[in-house]
């Protein structure tokens, strides 16, 4: 069995999920939660970010972050699943990456507000993390019609960042993107996964 160390709430962890889920492999991985704020957890070992998620394969090879993990799965599936192998791979790739930096800054204000004591907390450092998202949702709801919501790693992604938003903020993300929600609607529909991996 691989073992995934995530936790979750991860958004990143439920993008492997979702892809294990979608390609068959979720029956070959045993998900063990990892704490990223203790430093006793082997997490540190495992990846020396001490970050989530961390897939260690059967034979111990470790392999991070969940890009690097989603291209994995994509192969030992058969290849060509959710990473084309023609042109569209780069723009596959590209919505990948903007939907990680959509999470990435969606996490840094979580921290701020959880680790920094309230008096401490800088609201320049907020907006700037803020101002990431916003325009990246911005460049989603402008190209929601231009991509489909059928399984690739860009679409996940994107589907995770959501998901991360709605935990996190409220949903708030919402009340100006319509095209966007209805978009996360039709993927829900389509892939059972999103719900299954939904954290409580």
């Amino acid at each position: 069995m691989m073992q995934l160390r995530s936790s979750p709430p991860s958004p990143f962890g439920r993008k492997v999920k979702i892809a294990a889920h979608y390609l068959g492999l979720f029956d070959r991985i045993t998900v063990v939660p990892a704490d990223t704020n203790d430093p006793q957890d082997s997490l540190r070992e495992q990846n020396p970010l001490g970050k989530i998620p961390v897939l260690i394969l059967d034979d111990g090879t470790i392999l991070y972050d969940s890009r690097v993990i989603l291209d994995y799965l994509d192969h030992l599936a058969g290849g060509g699943r959710i990473m084309p192998q023609g042109p569209e791979r780069y723009e596959v790739l590209t919505r990948q990456a903007l939907a990680d930096g959509i999470m990435d800054a969606s996490l840094l204000q979580v921290y701020e507000a959880r680790i920094r004591p309230e008096d401490q907390r800088s609201a320049k450092w907020l907006d700037i993390q803020a101002g990431k998202v916003a325009r990246g949702l911005a460049q989603f709801e402008a190209r929601a019609g231009a991509f489909d919501p059928a399984l690739d790693a860009g679409s996940i992604a994107l589907a995770c960042a959501l998901g991360y938003l709605d935990l996190r903020f409220a949903g708030t993300w919402q009340q100006h993107h319509p095209k966007l929600q209805a978009w996360l609607a039709t993927f829900e529909a389509e892939i059972p996964a999103f719900g299954l991996t939904r954290p409580q």
